[in-house]
């Protein structure tokens, strides 16, 4: 059996796409590393404390050791597997497996399950001395920690488990097709390269539907062990990411996007519980007409992270649709702290994905998208006022035919 190596086999830009969306749907900091403990991934929403560590030396070289020997417990258990790591913060890790062979491990966590005792506090100062670091500074980001329920981190990195091995298996069978490929050249047997090839590529046809199965077989057991709540955030998972994986050149039904935000507002407002409430007046005819895919959700995700995620007492998130003359527009609008004119520039001009969004999908391809399918007198606005909020409105035309 060849010997891979895990950087040989990923598809490391999808995998960190995957990673992304994991950390904004569930809050929790993700990576992929080697045997050793070393980052094959770059961190997905690493916390404040894990990157101050990261930035020493020693801080680095403890984490890789952590994380290499929390992987270890994993293969050894056959599965995921939690502990503290030499912060003392709770880790997940599941060994990625291929054919018998670990490749590296999956991690996720950093958090509490309980609010640090005092014990515990000085250890972390005494820490933060032996890293070099600021103890004040150290403990600050210490105790901005998160505290989740153990089940929760359980159920979130299996999830993120079945996701990482699928994109893994599909790397191993790319490299399969590359040596038959090889192969079948130097014996000129091209005919016969071309069924298998063809053979092939239905299976990876095949494969996404064995993915999302999967995730709903978990939500069902999670049923069946009273776990409802976790059932339905696997669901909601599943169908957003199952939406999120279209081919963004194409047009959907408006009732689609909404149901996609149906899902992704269901996991944020598990994740903020009372902190954010949301709404939808979309009128039922202005369902069948076309938008182009994962429109709404960007912006949604926008009003969240820009708006409401840093107001202390939380607000509300509206979705309101209408149609005017001959078109129709959707407006997503929150109570939030407001963004500054400059953000707005930026948010309205930016070629490159920003920073947090789930999708990796920026406001500006948003607009950009929408001009595309229907012409420069269409796309988006935006007004804000700090300390009060935001609203974007979207303006398409009344179109039924794809």
């Amino acid at each position: 059996m060849p010997r891979y190596k895990l950087k040989d086999v990923i598809n490391k830009e999808k995998l960190e796409e995957i990673l992304k969306k994991f950390s904004e749907a569930t809050g929790l900091a993700a990576i992929i590393a080697d045997k050793d403990g070393v980052n094959i991934t770059s961190p997905s929403k690493f916390t404040n404390h894990c990157n101050l560590v990261r930035s020493t030396e020693k801080g680095r070289k403890n984490c890789y050791l952590s994380d290499a020997k929390l992987g270890r417990l994993s293969l050894q258990k056959g599965g995921p597997a939690t502990a503290l790591c030499h912060c003392e913060l709770v880790d997940l890790a599941a060994p990625l497996v291929v054919e018998g062979q670990c490749l590296g491990y999956i991690l996720c966590g950093q958090v509490f399950l309980k609010p640090p005792d005092e014990e515990q506090i000085e250890r972390a100062r005494k820490r933060a001395i032996d890293f070099g670091l600021d103890p004040d500074l150290y403990l600050r980001s210490f105790l901005e920690i998160e505290i989740v329920p153990e089940n929760y981190i359980y159920t979130a990195g299996e999830m993120l488990h079945i996701i990482s091995s699928y994109i893994i298996e599909l790397g191993i069978n790319r490299l399969y097709q590359e040596r038959l490929l090889e192969e079948t050249r130097r014996r000129s047997e091209y005919e016969n390269a071309i069924k298998t090839l063809e053979l092939r590529a239905l299976q990876s046809q095949v494969n996404p539907h064995f993915l999302f199965n999967t995730l709903n077989t978990a939500a069902r057991l999670a049923y069946l062990e009273n776990a409802s709540k976790t059932a339905e955030i696997i669901y909601s998972l599943a169908n957003l990411l199952h939406y999120s994986l279209k081919n963004l050149n194409q047009l959907v039904t408006l009732k689609e996007e909404i149901s996609c935000i149906k899902y992704y507002l269901y996991i944020q407002q598990i994740r903020y519980k009372d902190h954010i409430k949301a709404c939808i007046e979309m009128p039922e005819e202005l369902g069948k007409y076309l938008i182009p895919v994962m429109s709404l959700q960007p912006l949604v995700e926008n009003a969240i992270v820009h708006g409401l995620e840093k107001k202390r007492e939380g607000g509300i998130l509206r979705i309101v649709g209408y149609e005017k003359n001959s078109d129709i527009y959707i407006e997503i609008i929150d109570d939030g702290v407001g963004i500054e004119e400059r953000m707005i520039k930026i948010l309205k001009s930016s070629k490159e994905a920003i920073n947090g969004h789930t999708t990796g999908l920026g406001i500006y391809n948003v607009d950009l998208r929408i001009k595309k399918y229907f012409g420069p007198k269409y796309g988006l606005s935006i007004e804000s006022k700090l300390g009060e909020g935001t609203k974007v409105t979207i303006k398409i035309p009344k179109r039924t035919e794809r």
